[in-house]
């Protein structure tokens, strides 16, 4: 967004004060320093994590969009690009770190895995997209992107951030959730949202497997 771009429409500025002063809205300030101060999170999965270290080299150079700063805490970043194939064993730790960004944070599912499992898909250790566990933002097709890709994807990013309202978003809202269960690693991966439901097909079952839901009970109350 150009500087052009935050003055308010219709709102008349004296030829004397024209240059010196600008009239905006808040959102429109709001959004224009944030969209242009995304700090993504430095972490990579797979071999789309080294597309996304080629994005942020000389050649394409992602730092002209405020990106440059790659923070190794989740504390300190806004934008998760999860790149690569989401294994079973990894989805607790990446929840883990989205919980610890603060809001307003935005995810990037880069690559064909990461959007919906990839060539691994219903593989037994693989999860067909992560965002059956986060909400994801933005997808970026490919295997592995290209990092023209990725830009693209950023810059999309942008735009959508630039188009947000205060009085909308959810991260304002007094009913809002921010901290999602961090999933457990057992026999196999449980997201404890659907607890309820998990518990009540187990013991419907055989006696012999309702021993499995004592598991998840212990763990949900701890």
């Amino acid at each position: 967004m150009s500087v052009e771009a935050l003055n308010s429409p219709g709102i008349n500025i004296p030829p004397e004060l024209q240059g010196q002063i600008s009239v905006t809205t808040l959102d429109r300030i709001y959004n224009w320093s944030r969209a242009n101060s995304l700090w993504p999170m430095m972490f990579g999965l797979a071999c789309c994590a080294i597309e996304m270290m080629i994005t942020a080299s000389s050649r394409f150079d992602f730092s002209r969009f405020g990106m440059e700063v790659m923070r190794p805490s989740p504390r300190q970043a806004d934008v998760m690009i999860v790149s690569g194939t989401v294994t079973k064993k990894m989805v607790p730790q990446i929840v883990r770190l989205y919980n610890q960004m603060s809001e307003p944070k935005y995810v990037l599912a880069m690559g064909a895995c990461a959007s919906g499992g990839g060539p691994f898909k219903e593989g037994y250790n693989v999860v067909s997209g992560i965002d059956k566990f986060i909400p994801v933002d933005i997808y970026v097709a490919g295997c592995p992107p290209t990092p023209a890709a990725l830009l693209h994807g950023l810059i999309v990013l942008q735009k959508k951030i630039e188009q947000e309202k205060l009085s909308e978003v959810e991260w304002y809202r007094a009913d809002f959730q921010e901290e999602i269960p961090v999933p457990v690693l057992g026999p196999d991966l449980i997201d404890l949202r659907k607890y309820q439901s998990i518990r009540d097909v187990t013991m419907a079952g055989e006696p012999e497997k309702k021993g499995f839901t004592v598991i998840i009970d212990e763990v949900n109350h701890e």
